[in-house]
């Protein structure tokens, strides 16, 4: 019996993409999935990359989320800056699970309305001293 074929690595991330951008403006899943006229099945979906956007309903996705189409595809592995055999896209693709997680906007949200630099920089280190990581 086959087994069910892997989404495409585009398709997870466009879907990616769409989460990223759905949660940088505070919209859930069902509020996208009413104004696209869909269920917020097919929204998890779509970000998932379990099922492939079509290019108007993409079309039609950037328009709710205020952003142009090409947003979808910015750090897409493959692209013109990858060379064969070379796709690791892990530091772009761990800030977008970052920022694609409700903590991880959160923080960001906050942090960037820190106004004071060395209080900017004291909270960075005092991350890294709690992660562990000693750069």
């Amino acid at each position: 019996m086959p087994s069910k074929k892997a989404p495409n690595p585009i398709d997870i991330h466009v879907g990616s993409r769409v989460r990223l951008r759905r949660m940088m403006l505070g919209m859930s899943q069902e509020k996208l999935g009413e104004s696209l006229g869909i269920t917020f099945q097919q929204i998890q979906k779509y970000e998932k990359g379990t099922n492939r956007i079509g290019a108007s309903r993409l079309q039609h996705i950037a328009t709710i989320l205020k952003v142009p189409v090409a947003f979808f595809f910015e750090d897409a592995p493959g692209g013109p800056d990858e060379r064969p055999g070379m796709s690791d896209n892990s530091q772009t693709s761990y800030v977008v699970d970052f920022l694609s997680s409700s903590d991880g906007l959160a923080l960001n949200k906050a942090f960037v309305r820190i106004e004071d630099p060395q209080v900017r920089k004291k909270i960075v280190d005092l991350v890294r001293a709690i992660a562990g990581d000693g750069d």
